[in-house]
C-alpha cells in the first residue's frame, strides 16, 4: 500500500494560506530545499486540490534542469476539481467524482509514495477517511496576523491523533515536524 505524505508551510499563528507571500525566514544553507527534494523524489504521484493546482500549474512547467523540477513535471498529478476540465500541466488527471474513492484506489495501486502539498478540504477529507499517513508541518518563525478561518489549518472535524516522528531545524529558524497519523 502506498503512503500519502502531506507537506505544508504554516506560521506560528496557524496560517497556511499564501506562504509564497510571507517574508523570507533567511538562508538555511540549502537544507530546506534538500528536504523538499528528498520528499518529492521519493514519490511518483502528486495529489492536490484545485487551489494548489492553480498555484503550481503556472510555475512548475516553466522550470527545468534540476531534479525537483524535472521530477514534478514528469510525475503523475491528480487534481480534485468539479470545474477544471482541460488541465494544461503535463500528466495531470482531474478527479471530478468522489475524491475519497479515487484516492483510495490510487493508494492501493503499485508505486511509490504520494505527496500532497497544502492543507485544505482535500487534506481534511483524507484524514477523515484514514487515507493520510504522514503530515510534515514546516513551522515558519513568524506571526502572519491576518486572514480568516479559511486561512488557518483548523477545520471542524473529528479528533486526529498524531505521533511525532521527526524534527528538523533549519538555520533559518524554520522547524519541520513530521507526524505519523495514528
Amino acid at each position: 500500500m502506498r503512503r500519502i505524505i502531506n507537506s505544508t508551510y504554516i506560521s506560528l499563528d496557524g496560517v497556511i494560506e499564501t506562504p509564497h507571500h510571507w517574508p523570507s525566514s533567511g538562508p538555511d544553507g540549502g537544507k530546506g530545499e534538500a528536504v523538499q527534494t528528498e520528499l518529492l523524489l521519493s514519490c511518483d504521484a502528486l495529489i492536490m486540490g484545485r487551489r494548489t493546482y492553480d498555484g503550481f500549474a503556472p510555475v512548475w512547467p516553466t522550470r527545468s534542469g534540476d531534479p525537483a523540477s524535472d521530477h514534478i513535471n514528469a510525475m503523475a498529478k491528480y487534481v480534485v476539481s468539479a470545474t477544471l476540465t482541460d488541465p494544461e500541466w503535463t500528466n495531470t488527471t482531474v478527479i471530478d467524482g468522489d475524491p475519497v474513492a479515487a484516492i483510495e484506489k490510487l493508494k492501493g495501486e503499485p508505486g511509490e509514495n504520494i505527496v500532497q502539498y497544502g492543507f485544505g478540504q482535500l487534506t481534511h477529507a483524507l484524514l477523515e477517511h484514514g487515507l493520510l499517513d504522514e503530515i510534515r508541518l514546516w513551522f515558519h518563525p513568524l506571526l502572519v496576523r491576518q486572514g480568516g478561518p479559511q486561512d488557518l489549518l483548523f477545520r471542524e472535524g473529528s479528533l486526529t491523533r498524531l505521533e511525532l516522528d521527526t524534527v528538523t531545524k533549519l538555520d533559518s529558524g524554520i522547524v519541520i515536524l513530521g507526524y505519523q497519523v495514528r
